[in-house]
């Protein structure tokens, strides 16, 4: 009888312990799913940063590299502009997901994000790192999204 409920009890705990994908999880699996290549798209940060008339930049990235970044003046961002270390984390779509989940994971108080229907990418994300804090807030629209070959 106790080796019955010992089992009855294990298999509970399995599927207790098995979640459903969440929604970050089933849209990554979309992007990757999708394995595109090479691909543009138009990224405007939104935050209290002195870059803002620099929005947006448009990307290109090709087998998971940055191709280019261009202001929205259409001055090419290189790696020595003085901003280029605060747009890496989201010059790729990759990179943006790896950002999301951290601040997903906890690194952020509040998150907010939508994604592509057709191949899950976010599309829109509001992150707010400490709720307390003022003008730490940060927001992503990612838009004009082409593949490309």
């Amino acid at each position: 009888m106790k080796k019955i409920i010992l089992l009855a009890l294990a298999m509970i705990l399995t599927a207790c312990s098995v979640a459903a994908p969440s929604e970050f999880d089933k849209n990554l699996s979309k992007w990757e799913d999708a394995n595109i290549l090479h691909y543009r798209y138009t990224l405007f940060i939104g935050c209290f940063c002195v870059f803002m008339d620099q929005m947006p930049l448009t990307i290109e990235v090709k087998d998971g590299e940055v191709v280019s970044i261009t202001r929205a003046d259409g001055a090419t961002v290189g790696t020595t502009d003085n901003f280029y270390e605060f747009y890496q984390p989201y010059s790729t779509i990759d990179r943006i997901f790896l950002k999301l989940e951290a601040d997903l994971a906890g690194e952020a108080d509040e998150v907010a994000v939508t994604y592509d229907p057709t191949y899950g990418f976010p599309v829109s994300i509001s992150v707010d790192v400490i709720k307390e804090a003022i003008d730490d807030e940060l927001s992503l629209q990612i838009s004009n999204f082409e593949i490309l070959e």
